[in-house]
């Protein structure tokens, strides 16, 4: 393999990992926001947040990208494609996520909530010291799999003019056509910082059920 291959990899791949952590970061906060807004007792706030959600969801990453980046302009709205491609999948993907926060906090059994409000604890106190901690345990393993889904959907933003990893190994490829080399080192890659991640999530499930156990989340 030529030698020019590995340090154009490597500078993409490190243009991926910034994109990707910091789309994690903002889809988490994006998921925890949305997903409390969807079980607030005003209505026009839920009803708004869950177009909001339904909207990213049931539309393309690749369509909300190009919509941002080449439609925008014609508003007067000028955005980098770096700040696109972060944008962009992480309102997506922190749609998905806001979905998984609102279910785990529904799946938190009822008698919990009898026993705060039995405690005189308020909303706000109970969520934070009760609900929200046991719901934690059970959005980690859905967390984890948006975490590994944000790292993916990173590629697209090669279509933004992002010298990314699939970018720089697109680029590659037609000045080389060495194929084989070049997409499966970026495959292996893209497995390896996946893994990264996975274990990275493991870390943390293990840490906050010790933490729960204690009671110390």
């Amino acid at each position: 393999m030529d030698v020019e291959i590995l340090p154009r990899l490597a500078s993409g791949t490190a243009l991926t990992i910034q994109i990707a952590v910091l789309s994690m970061v903002l889809a988490t906060a994006i998921s925890l926001v949305l997903g409390l807004l969807r079980l607030v007792r005003f209505l026009p706030v839920r009803w708004l947040v869950r177009g909001w959600v339904e909207f990213f969801r049931g539309t393309s990453v690749l369509v909300q990208l190009f919509w941002m980046y080449y439609v925008l302009p014609h508003f007067g709205i000028f955005l980098e494609p770096f700040t696109v491609g972060v944008l962009g999948i992480s309102m997506n993907l922190g749609a998905y996520g806001a979905e998984a926060v609102r279910g785990a906090i529904l799946a938190v059994p009822r008698t919990q909530y009898e026993a705060s409000t039995a405690l005189n604890l308020s909303p706000a106190h109970r969520m934070r010291r009760i609900i929200l901690p046991q719901a934690l345990v059970m959005l980690i393993p859905p967390w984890g799999n948006m975490l590994i889904e944000t790292l993916k959907a990173s590629a697209v933003v090669s279509l933004i003019t992002i010298s990314d990893l699939t970018f720089e190994a697109y680029q590659l490829n037609a000045l080389t056509f060495r194929t084989l080399e070049i997409f499966g080192l970026t495959l292996l890659i893209y497995f390896i910082l996946a893994q990264i991640v996975a274990a990275f999530v493991r870390v943390i499930e293990r840490k906050v059920k010790r933490g729960l156990a204690r009671g110390t989340v």
